[in-house]
């Protein structure tokens, strides 16, 4: 059964986060330390994100948009 199947949205890690944004994990690393990166889950050692959660971050980060 996958994720879809049971209603979940997936969940990415650092180095796919980084890679889609095109910046270096370090960068993701760094921005979680000031409190500027998208919410996160910790699984153990490893940091997951929500689709969802990247494209609320991003908007609020969008040109124009109203966060800024």
């Amino acid at each position: 059964m996958n994720t879809q199947e049971l209603g979940l949205e997936p969940l990415i890690g650092v180095e796919e986060l980084a890679e889609y944004l095109g910046v270096p994990v370090q960068t993701i690393y760094d921005w979680r330390l000031s409190g500027r990166a998208p919410r996160a889950f910790k699984l153990g050692k490893h940091l997951r994100f929500a689709a969802s959660d990247i494209a609320e971050w991003l908007e609020q980060r969008h040109e124009g948009g109203s966060h800024e």
